[in-house]
């Protein structure tokens, strides 16, 4: 009954953003295969949205906060991407502006998911949460002010670079990977390793999108944006599952 409560509450909040988003819809064309992108990864994202917030009460106490944050991630992005998609049908325009904006909260949300995670199952320091929150603020607001034209577009991506090392080397060898090690629980050290991958290789299409489609201009926008829909969809929605998985393993050890 409880989950039957959150199921209406979400599609209710949801629906009605929807509705927002879509004050002014425009025809989706079949051959829009960009447009589809954006369709797919918003429904997605509501999907997965829907899913965490059920699976909420499912899992460990302590794990509740990372599935919640889960649950944000993918209902921040879902919002903008209704608009996104509207910007690109009825514009053809790349909708930079949306995109960082969604970046902007959803990625040092999912930063400070290694920290929830870490605190799911030891004591760790709180110098980890500011500082994978400072790195991602760092790599993306440099991206930001480098592809907006407001910094030299090369020094925009050597500081958004910089924050993205930073936090790799947190989550690898820094204090965020050495407490993962240390923690001697199976679930955790696997779901962080998964995690870690994805931050690795996931997010290096965004970088690689920064150079070839906006420092070089090799790559025209329709790739680059079902290319960076690709990833967001791996990168948030993949990211949120594995933590969801490593919560259950903990919940069938509670019982």
């Amino acid at each position: 009954m409880k989950k039957l409560k959150l199921f209406a509450l979400a599609t209710v909040a949801l629906t009605g953003l929807t509705g927002v988003a879509n004050a002014e819809t425009a025809m989706l064309a079949s051959d829009d295969f960009v447009g589809i992108s954006f369709w797919l990864v918003s429904m997605g994202c509501l999907a997965a949205t829907v899913f965490f917030f059920l699976e909420r009460g499912s899992v460990p106490v302590q794990w509740r906060v990372s599935i919640t944050v889960a649950g944000l991630v993918t209902g921040i992005a879902f919002i903008h991407y209704m608009y996104m998609r509207e910007v690109w049908i009825m514009t053809g325009d790349s909708p930079t502006v949306y995109r960082y904006i969604d970046w902007l909260i959803t990625v040092p949300l999912l930063m400070l998911e290694f920290y929830f995670v870490l605190s799911a199952v030891r004591k760790v320091d709180g110098g980890i949460f500011w500082r994978l929150l400072i790195g991602s603020l760092v790599m993306l607001i440099g991206g930001y002010l480098g592809e907006a034209g407001y910094i030299n577009s090369m020094l925009g991506f050597i500081i958004g670079m910089a924050g993205w090392i930073y936090i790799l080397y947190e989550i690898f060898s820094g204090e965020a990977g050495k407490a993962a090690s240390k923690s001697g629980n199976k679930a955790l050290v696997t779901a962080f390793g998964a995690m870690r991958m994805i931050v690795t290789v996931g997010w290096a299409i965004y970088p690689l999108g920064y150079i070839f489609g906006y420092l070089t201009g090799g790559v025209d926008a329709n790739s680059l944006n079902v290319i960076y829909n690709a990833a967001d969809f791996l990168n948030k929605i993949a990211f949120g599952l594995i933590i969801w998985a490593a919560a259950m393993q903990g919940s069938s050890r509670a019982r």
